[in-house]
């Protein structure tokens, strides 16, 4: 790394640390102010959280192993970001709690809810959070790994004791593991790095709270997609052009690439091309925006639409994030991970379950071997502060559960039956960061890829999805049916992944969501709804959309708004992911040369029509989703925030 690649990268450093003094005074005043920024954030904010340094290496292990329509798992979210936006994310920010936890007992009521919360704030908080921290780190080692060699730069002296430790404790921090030769210095330079950047990053991200985190956000996006259209431009320009791009993948991989996997396999987005598409992994891509643990939107996405200053803020602000994260840089993505594909062949010899580790690792390789000096450090700075925006977002996430609704809610209030400052809870924020880091830590050294992370991930919250969309829409819904999903779905995860291997995945997904679902509705069968006065205050709160009618009319409303009010936000979910979907398959056909359907041989006329409907659907969805109709819709005018609040 150059002197002048050193310079943009500290430039960053200082620029974060100083964004987190900056916003300390008001940070420090209340929870409310340090992790919702006084709900004064503008839509564009959630945008900013959506480039993740972990992302692009997971794209490019995907394009390798599974092709580009391994790709639909990641790009499907895009439904459950526009539910969140058409449907949810006015009620969201409507409800005021600052917590999808503390969401709980405004819905629903009594021990169970008290229970569900405690229960939510330490499976989201603790479990969740802390796996997806963990391959967030693991993606962090990988990157700094061929930059940061603090072995060559410091003195034996400081760094003996480092190897020294790492060697003692028998944990390898590094992508190659044990069968690395150097494996524990590299180990040591590993640590190094990740305590330096953790500690800058837990510096502001403390200090400073939500604003803090939303400023460094805003510049870490700009960096990063400045730097990564310049690392696609010379990738492809080294692959000869978009054409010799896609003429070295046939030529190359005639014979078949990694798992034998074909050329037409590896560029198609359609499943009549792709490889090993089977029913099973059809119907998960049909289902999988909606289970999944953060269908409704739960976690930092409903933090970020809760920040909003408006509702419709908050519906933009979805939408903004979806066009981004899936149309934006995705395409970017694959054109990287197919390029580098071409550019660093994987090697025949390596094992099946390091395959997966050593193509997510060609995206740093990559930017060391590609890269003048000058753009690597644009590139570094750029991965390290959208690794920094993520892990300061799932530290301001994670810590929101760990001191509103386990610390306020049960130590506080339950236990000690005192009330809690303002500044105690943000003293108890800022400590929490530092326990979520070591939980995630420990995770980290267990894992072999970022995939097998997310995977996890992805089956401990299959079975949450159904549930947490139906609390919004269905009156009948009750706290005994969220424990029971949550309790059947950590209980059947462990069994499936001994009895179910990797490449059953989307089997073990669809289990999970299956016999979750059917056990919370068991329990909304058998326990009935909450109480009326408890329902009657969360519609007269939140306003939802949907299937109220009873609680409607005894709160003196017409209940006939609802279905229709919730078919007409839908539709302009459908249409609106129907346009990302389009404009997403005809803009990356274009760039990579991916063939078309097997029942259309026009490649052109393919990315036309997919171009074309995908505008045409654009006033459509728009008029759908943001026209207003009378009181109660959120895509109306802007509404406030309750100024009182449960606890």
């Amino acid at each position: 790394m150059s002197t002048v690649d050193a310079l943009i990268v500290g430039a960053f450093v200082v620029y974060a640390v100083s964004a987190g003094f900056r916003n300390r005074r008001q940070a420090s005043k209340n929870l409310e102010e340090y992790f919702l920024a006084g709900r004064t954030l503008p839509g564009l904010s959630m945008a900013a959280t959506q480039f993740a340094a972990d992302t692009p290496l997971l794209v490019t292990g995907l394009v390798a192993t599974a092709g580009i329509f391994g790709l639909w798992q990641l790009w499907i979210y895009a439904i459950t970001f526009l539910l969140m936006g058409f449907v949810l994310a006015g009620a969201w920010r409507r409800a005021g709690v600052v917590t999808d936890a503390e969401l709980t007992e405004v819905r629903y009521g009594g021990t169970p809810a008290a229970v569900l919360r405690g229960v939510k704030a330490f499976y989201f908080g603790t479990i969740i959070n802390c796996v997806a921290l963990a391959w967030v780190l693991f993606a962090a080692a990988t990157i700094v790994e061929p930059f940061l060699l603090w072995n060559e730069w410091l003195p034996a002296g400081l760094m003996q004791p480092i190897v020294g430790l790492v060697e003692a404790v028998g944990m390898p921090l590094t992508v190659g593991g044990l069968d690395d030769p150097e494996v524990w210095i590299k180990s040591a330079n590993n640590l190094s790095s990740l305590v330096l950047i953790l500690g800058v990053t837990a510096l502001y991200s403390a200090t400073g709270g939500l604003r803090s985190v939303a400023a460094t956000d805003v510049v870490q996006i700009g960096i990063m997609s400045l730097g990564t259209v310049v690392f696609t431009a010379i990738v492809v320009a080294e692959c000869g052009g978009f054409a010799g791009l896609t003429d070295r993948v046939y030529e190359q991989f005639a014979a078949g690439g990694p798992g034998g996997i074909l050329p037409d396999q590896i560029l198609a987005f359609t499943p009549d091309r792709g490889k090993d598409v089977t029913l099973t992994v059809l119907s998960l891509l049909g289902l999988l925006w909606l289970i999944n643990s953060v269908s409704d939107g739960s976690g930092y996405l409903a933090q970020r639409a809760m920040a909003c200053r408006s509702d419709r803020d908050a519906k933009t602000a979805a939408v903004v994030f979806t066009f981004t994260r899936v149309l934006g840089h995705t395409v970017l993505w694959l054109t990287l991970g197919v390029g580098l594909l071409v550019l660093f062949p994987p090697d025949p010899g390596l094992a099946p379950n390091l395959l997966q580790a050593d193509r997510e690792a060609t995206y740093v390789r990559g930017m060391a071997e590609l890269l003048p000096p000058g753009v690597l450090g644009l590139m570094l700075t750029g991965m390290l502060a959208a690794l920094a925006s993520t892990v300061d977002t799932h530290l301001n996430w994670g810590a929101s559960y760990w001191t509103n609704d386990i610390y306020k809610r049960f130590v506080c209030q339950a236990w000690r039956k005192t009330e809690p400052s303002g500044r105690a809870l943000v003293w108890v924020a800022r400590a929490s960061n530092v326990g979520i880091l070591v939980i995630s830590l420990a995770i980290m050294t267990q894992l072999t890829s970022i995939n097998q992370a997310w995977q996890i991930n992805l089956l401990f919250g299959a079975g949450l999805g159904v549930v947490l969309v139906l609390r919004w829409l269905w009156w009948r819904m009750n706290a005994w049916a969220e424990i029971a999903a949550i309790v059947v779905s950590s209980l059947a995860a462990p069994p499936l992944m001994l009895y179910l291997n990797d490449d059953q995945q989307a089997l073990r997904l669809l289990l999970a969501a299956t016999v979750s679902t059917l056990a919370a509705l068991a329990a909304i069968w058998f326990k009935g709804p909450e109480e009326e006065a408890r329902l009657t205050l969360f519609y007269t709160r939140v306003r939802p959309v949907g299937f109220w009618g009873p609680v409607a009319r005894a709160t003196g409303a017409a209940d006939a708004q609802g279905p229709r009010r919730l078919l007409r936000a839908l539709a302009a979910m459908a249409l609106c992911s129907l346009t990302v979907f389009c404009l997403l398959v005809g803009v990356g056909t274009w760039l990579v040369g991916s063939p078309p359907p097997v029942w259309l041989h026009s490649r052109p006329t393919w990315i036309g029509g997919l171009l074309l409907l995908g505008l045409a659907l654009c006033p459509l969805w728009y008029r759908l989703g943001y026209r207003t109709d009378g009181a109660g819709d959120d895509g109306g005018a802007p509404s406030e925030a309750p100024e009182t609040r449960r606890s």
